[in-house]
């Protein structure tokens, strides 16, 4: 099989993988690498690509590709697992860094996402990954960003120099539970899982430690972080159980990102799969919940979910807390601090951030608000100004009524 054809398979192959980010990277040079400061190929400033957003609204093109599609494990949502009758194929690490500097000096990339299914044993395979990492950054000077995919198995030396090539790590725990692991992908671990996040952690925090006068810097070690991806809908885990991971997985191992990625039916599933993809609505409201979790001081207990512990389809988690807690509301936007304001639907962070500026000159009125382009419509109900005051305390089934995209936006969502 020619390049083009192995391409067509494993960059199709890697789609399902979400965790795929380029931000918090820092500038790598090319000295003690056989260039010249200022040479070597790529950098992280300024038919397998895909598109990722960094924290500041950057468009970072990435090339997505997996090793091999090859594996001998039996993960049953995973279109790769050993039984699937899925047209193979298997890059060389030459290959692999031959499309990656190809696509780079064309200006189509900006660096490379790297996954693999498991061959021979997760040693091997972790030691492919890393081949083509560290060909590119020692053979080619290669200072483009580069995101590998883990396995936790692997030898805890070989994260250890995974770490050193890749600007960011991941390992995905995929489902929300141990025993929907333990049902659905019988060779994963996810107390190894854990295990393998912690120790990448701890190099994590070791490479960022300040440099005393005379001591020597610690080695590299990913300066973008760890991520996660988790599958939503595959198993009957409600969103409450999915945040409350997601919680516990930034707190104890430092994540920058866990990604969310629905359910979506593959060729021959298991009969333990659901027929019906999740809705791409729930994704898109678990990503709007765990930012609340990480930016907004919310608690996951705070957030409004159904009896069975899913988060409201029709309204943003936000606007659903505030809807169930209409005592906390108006706000007063001249007097209020900032955990208050920040739980005000329609004004982020950034709109925080200008309010508080702003008042310290004077007082605002809703016209500042929409200079600052705060949503007047979404905010009316819930907050006071010099000159508004929500004129009646609709109750909260007509104020929910009211607020509810139609339904052309909730299709565009």
């Amino acid at each position: 099989m020619d390049l083009l054809g192995k391409l067509e398979i494993l960059a199709d192959a890697a789609k399902y993988d979400a965790s795929c980010a380029s931000s918090g990277t820092e500038k790598r040079h090319s000295r003690g690498l056989g260039v010249g400061r200022d040479k070597g190929i790529g950098s992280t400033e300024g038919s397998g690509i895909c598109h990722a957003y960094a924290p500041d609204g950057r468009c970072i093109s990435l090339l997505k590709i997996l090793l091999t599609n090859y594996c001998q494990y039996e993960c049953a949502y995973c279109i790769n697992r050993a039984s699937s009758s899925v047209k193979r194929a298997r890059f060389t690490v030459e290959e692999v860094v031959t499309l990656t500097l190809g696509f780079y000096r064309r200006n189509c990339i900006e660096g490379l996402f790297l996954s693999s299914g498991i061959i021979r044993s997760p040693d091997y395979t972790m030691e492919q990954v890393i081949g083509v990492a560290r060909t590119l950054r020692v053979a080619h000077g290669f200072r483009g960003y580069i995101h590998l995919k883990t396995i936790p198995d692997a030898d805890p030396l070989l994260l250890e120099e995974a770490g050193r090539w890749a600007d960011r790590l991941s390992i995905n725990v995929e489902l929300p539970t141990e025993g929907a692991l333990r049902q659905y992908a019988p060779e994963k671990d996810m107390g190894g899982i854990r295990r393998s996040m912690a120790r990448m952690r701890l190099g994590i925090d070791a490479a960022r430690e300040p440099v005393r006068p005379g001591g020597r810097k610690p080695p590299r070690f990913a300066p973008a972080g760890q991520s996660t991806q988790m599958i939503v809908g595959a198993d009957p885990s409600p969103d409450r159980t999915i945040l409350r991971l997601s919680s516990t997985l930034y707190g104890a191992y430092g994540l920058r990102r866990v990604y969310y990625s629905a359910f979506s039916p593959i060729p021959d599933a298991s009969r333990a799969l659901p027929l019906q993809p999740a809705p791409l609505l729930r994704e898109h409201r678990l990503y709007q919940a765990d930012w609340l979790l990480r930016f907004y001081g919310f608690g996951v207990e705070e957030l409004a979910t159904d009896p069975a512990g899913n988060l409201d389809l029709v309204h943003d988690p936000k606007l659903a807390w505030a809807l169930q807690n209409r005592a906390m509301f108006p706000v007063d936007v001249n007097r209020a601090d900032r955990e208050a304001l920040l739980r005000v639907p329609g004004l982020g962070v950034k709109s925080v951030n200008r309010i508080l500026s702003v008042r310290r000159l004077r007082r605002l009125r809703m016209a500042d608000l929409a200079t600052l382009r705060v949503s007047l419509a979404k905010v009316a109900p819930f907050v006071v100004t010099l000159d508004h005051r929500p004129a009646s305390e609709p109750d909260s089934l007509a104020l929910s009524a009211r607020l509810a995209p139609k339904p052309r936006q909730l299709a565009l969502l």
